[in-house]
């Protein structure tokens, strides 16, 4: 049952998408978020937007130049850079063990499975009884020797 503990924890302001992260959710992905580089410019970017705009993307399906520009999140090429650097950095597979391992946690389970389960599947590539030999089709040869062939 939704109490007005639950509604508090998963509200969110009317200037969000439904894609947006909640607060509790932020406060999970906040602290794996990597500090900037050392050196050069500080980092102007707000990387709660910039890491709700790739939820959005996966959420609507649209592509990456269809990103709104309304205001809600950097632009499409930060976005983008931001994205591939955790991609190529390893940070999203970092996220996803950490957020799995807190849900087993949750869930009263150990952080980390003790077995797994293979399965796999064999389909033929045709159906049976189809023809038993092939009969090639005769055509007129093109390239050189149709060319005189028929010349």
């Amino acid at each position: 049952m939704w109490t007005q503990a639950h509604r508090a924890r998963h509200e969110q302001s009317a200037a969000d998408y439904p894609s947006s992260l909640t607060e509790a959710e932020w406060s999970e992905l906040e602290r794996l978020i990597p500090p900037a580089r050392p050196g050069g410019r500080p980092r102007e970017t707000d990387m709660r937007a910039a890491s709700d705009a790739p939820f959005y993307l996966l959420r609507t399906g649209c592509p990456w130049r269809y990103l709104p520009r309304d205001g809600r999140f950097p632009p499409r090429s930060t976005v983008y850079n931001i994205f591939r650097g955790f991609q190529r950095d390893g940070v999203w597979e970092a996220i996803a063990a950490t957020l799995v391992e807190a849900e087993r946690q949750r869930q009263g389970r150990e952080p980390d499975p003790s077995a797994g389960i293979l399965d796999s599947q064999t389909a033929r590539a045709a159906e049976r009884g189809g023809l038993r030999r092939t009969r090639w089709a005769t055509t007129l040869a093109s390239g050189p020797r149709g060319a005189s062939a028929i010349c």
